[in-house]
């Protein structure tokens, strides 16, 4: 077969899967709530091991091809694994945990993008030049008390676990429960609860800001739409402000599938809004407690330490 029969080829495929994805999200007919919602209940994860943004080296390429997907999978799962021992003491340190701990997934999205970001094109966050960085996590010098270190050592929240909601490497998943005029998202990582009003209420008084943002929803067809603002200046997602505007969709397009995107506007942060779409698999469960504080003694030890190295500095 010649170079430019498979190059059509491709092209044909990677724009089928595309056309499948958009069209699946309009014509699938999803089973109803007893008061009339779509039915987005259930269990559901968004472990992937495609990227945020697109890596360098597949600049200019929107798409995988199936054999590029798998290879790109083979590649990823060797480079992760955390039982290697290559690389000397400091690397093997720096894994962390054994393997069997993590749940950073194998496979890329079922889109076969090679971004979870779909807008711009290029695969990119257009981060504004000068953008402030992100919160600080506490490194940079001996931490004086726990504020100085960062939210998930302090179990406040995992910054990607939502919102918006971000593969990590585990406790991906998501229940979501409906009931009259709400929707609830009880989120595995670190054991957050969103309850989304689905009412034509307005957001909080911009005084008030909160960790997870306020939420408001609303339903477009089949889509759950969720704008959430009010956000407060420690999370900065993605370096965004405290004013980040928010806005997600979770369409059901299969029995097993929730299409979730995810738009974030900032004009301090970034240059324009920029999406992303990440395909949420059905999963049998159950949300695992995150038993973060309970009988946690790790914040206890940094900071002994941190004085530790103090007094140990002030000696010299």
């Amino acid at each position: 077969m010649s170079g430019k029969v498979i190059a059509l080829a491709v092209v044909i495929l990677t724009g089928t899967l595309a056309a499948q994805s958009k069209a699946g999200q309009g014509k699938y007919n999803p089973p109803r709530t007893p008061d009339g919602q779509p039915d987005l209940q259930g269990v559901w994860t968004n472990v992937t091991i495609t990227p945020l943004e697109r890596p360098a080296n597949l600049a200019g390429k929107e798409f995988f091809t199936p054999a590029e997907a798998r290879q790109y999978e083979k590649d990823t799962v060797d480079r992760n694994n955390a039982d290697r021992r290559d690389g000397g003491a400091q690397a093997d340190l720096n894994r962390a945990y054994n393997d069997a701990w993590y749940d950073r997934g194998t496979k890329v999205v079922e889109t076969l993008r090679t971004s979870l970001v779909i807008d711009p094109p290029d695969g990119h966050i257009p981060r504004k030049a000068g953008a402030p960085a992100g919160p600080p996590v506490g490194f940079n010098r001996p931490p004086e008390g726990p504020e100085d270190r960062s939210l998930p050592e302090r179990c406040i929240l995992w910054p990607t676990a939502g919102p918006p909601m971000m593969p990590s490497f585990y406790n991906n998943n998501y229940q979501i429960v409906q009931g009259p005029g709400y929707v609830v998202i009880l989120v595995e990582m670190i054991h957050d609860a969103r309850i989304i009003p689905i009412d034509p209420r307005p957001h909080v008084d911009a005084k008030i800001r909160e960790w997870l943002g306020d939420s408001r929803g609303h339903w477009e067809g089949n889509t759950l739409v969720v704008e959430t603002t009010n956000f407060n200046d420690k999370t900065r997602f993605q370096r965004a402000s405290q004013d980040m505007h928010l806005v997600e969709r979770f369409t059901r397009t299969a029995p097993d599938t929730v299409m979730y995107e995810f738009t974030v506007d900032d004009p301090s942060a970034f240059t324009k809004r920029w999406t992303a779409q990440i395909p949420m698999k059905r999963t049998e469960g159950p949300i695992i407690e995150y038993a973060c504080n309970e009988g946690n003694y790790a914040m206890e030890g940094m900071l002994a330490g941190a004085r530790a190295d103090e007094k140990k500095a002030a000696s010299k």
